[in-house]
């Protein structure tokens, strides 16, 4: 029961940080907070996400690439120009590399306030970082583990990042459902996001980038907007009419 608990909480923790403070904060700015606030996420973020601990310098810049080229050539990860979802996965791992370590050159409307604490960045994003996440999820499953198939999820804690990616930016651009048709291949994944906590309404997001809430019909609730509202009305944020 121990293992089971702490996948959810990974899973959805990392979740709702890679929503609320990479996607929708660092890329979007759909919301603004305190400085102490946004360092108190950057720590937060490191804590859910562990070994798979993504920058939010380098996912906000590659998130605004998807919207300006999505489905093209250019776009960081694409279904239309990589054979496989390894494949974009791998490729996206690339440029999200050479974004961080200023191996390429970024047009400045991408890089544009989002935010950056290259200091922690450097810590949370090395390879001491991972692998110390990865020895303590190692000793919990050691510890913890009651039957061999719950070893199985071993991977899934320490790939949780990528694998919340892949589902939206391949999946999410092959099966769903969309509320408006565009020049793009964005669908809903589900008419409830149960899963992703809102990151499913892909089509509704390419649609309007700058919403706050993904959701658009009644039924698609958006959680991660739900829990936003929430930390707006008690003052921790404050969400951008």
């Amino acid at each position: 029961m121990a293992i089971l608990i702490l996948v959810f909480i990974l899973w959805y923790g990392g979740l709702f940080f890679q929503s609320f403070f990479l996607h929708r904060y660092a890329a979007h700015q759909v919301f603004t907070m305190s400085k102490t606030m946004e360092r108190i996420t950057f720590i937060l973020t490191w804590i859910f996400q562990g070994p798979s601990y993504l920058s939010a310098y380098g996912y906000g810049i590659m998130h605004r690439m998807h919207h300006a080229y999505t489905d093209t050539k250019d776009d960081p990860h694409s279904p239309a120009f990589d054979p496989n979802m390894f494949a974009m996965m791998w490729k996206t791992k690339n440029i999200y590399q050479d974004i961080n370590n200023n191996r390429v050159e970024i047009d400045s409307r991408f890089t544009k306030n989002v935010p950056q604490w290259a200091k922690f960045d450097a810590f949370a994003g090395s390879r001491f970082s991972r692998l110390l996440w990865i020895v303590l999820y190692l000793l919990f499953f050691i510890y913890f583990a009651t039957a061999w198939w719950q070893w199985l999820l071993l991977p899934l804690t320490f790939l949780m990042a990528p694998i919340h990616g892949v589902i939206i930016n391949w999946f999410g651009h092959i099966y769903g459902y969309v509320n408006f048709k565009m020049d793009n291949t964005s669908k809903n994944l589900f008419p409830f996001d149960f899963l992703m906590m809102g990151e499913g309404y892909h089509n509704n997001h390419h649609k309007h980038a700058s919403n706050a809430n993904f959701g658009f019909r009644w039924h698609e609730i958006d959680i991660t907007y739900v829990i936003m509202v929430c930390l707006n009305f008690v003052g921790v944020i404050q969400l951008k009419k």
